[in-house]
């Protein structure tokens, strides 16, 4: 009988679910950024009749939204890291405080997935001898690491990825001729979106055409909402 040893790293494919955070975060800022800027732009273009407005107003827009992004996404990140951090000391207490009892409801975890009691059991005691506490941690609170993220790292993720996304109709809206200004900032904010839809659905392994209407149709519904304001609302600037 031949034998051999398994290399995890070598056996086991990447999935798309490790993608899931750093991918949440740079489609969330990259198209906040383009149909925020390209919606300010759109709205002030609307009622001007001059370019300095609507570049004054998409900077505004940049710049303001990658600041409210960065930190939006500390705050959100560091409460829910407060949180893990909470628990986990409280799970650490009650594995001092009641380490069989904590035994025994690990194996009723593994039991309810499927195991057989006495399998259950024998998982639950080999993983605690391991690591009682990373054990629980996984597996009763739900915490891994592949869920967890810096909030430094995330806020620095989400004001790139907006600003990214926010300088597109930034250009358009200072390069591009004024006359149907809001015309222009709509076609290639649209296609500024149905590609970073494709781009996000290529590299999270879903159905292309289903991301590119998805965010189309709702970055054309807030685009349209912006210019009609500018309309009933504006003033010739």
């Amino acid at each position: 009988m031949t034998y051999f040893k398994l290399d995890l790293e070598e056996y086991l494919s990447p999935h798309f679910v490790h993608r899931s955070n750093w991918l949440r975060a740079a489609v969330l800022g990259a198209n906040d950024g383009i149909l925020s800027t390209a919606s300010i732009a759109i709205g002030v273009a609307a009622a001007s009749s001059t370019r300095e407005p609507v570049v004054l107003a998409a900077v505004a827009g940049l710049v303001a939204g990658a600041l409210s992004m960065a930190a939006g996404e500390y705050v959100s990140v560091s409460s829910q890291t407060d949180l893990e951090k909470a628990d986990i000391e409280r799970e650490k207490q009650e594995l001092e405080e009641d380490p069989e009892g904590e035994l025994k409801y690990l194996a009723a975890i593994y039991e309810k997935r499927g195991l057989t009691r006495e399998t259950a059991l024998l998982v639950a005691t080999e993983m605690t001898e391991k690591d009682a506490l990373a054990a629980h941690v996984r597996d009763e609170l739900g915490i891994h690491e592949l869920n967890q993220a810096n909030p430094i790292q995330a806020a620095l993720a989400s004001a790139l990825s907006f600003t990214a996304g926010g300088i597109l109709p930034l250009l358009v809206a200072i390069f591009f001729p004024l006359k149907h200004m809001e015309y222009s900032l709509y076609v290639f904010s649209i296609l500024f979106l149905a590609v970073m839809g494709a781009l996000s659905a290529r590299t999270g392994g879903s159905k292309i055409w289903k991301a590119i209407v998805r965010i189309t149709f709702w970055g054309t519904a807030a685009m349209g909402m912006t210019a009609l304001v500018g309309y009933f609302f504006g003033v010739n600037l």
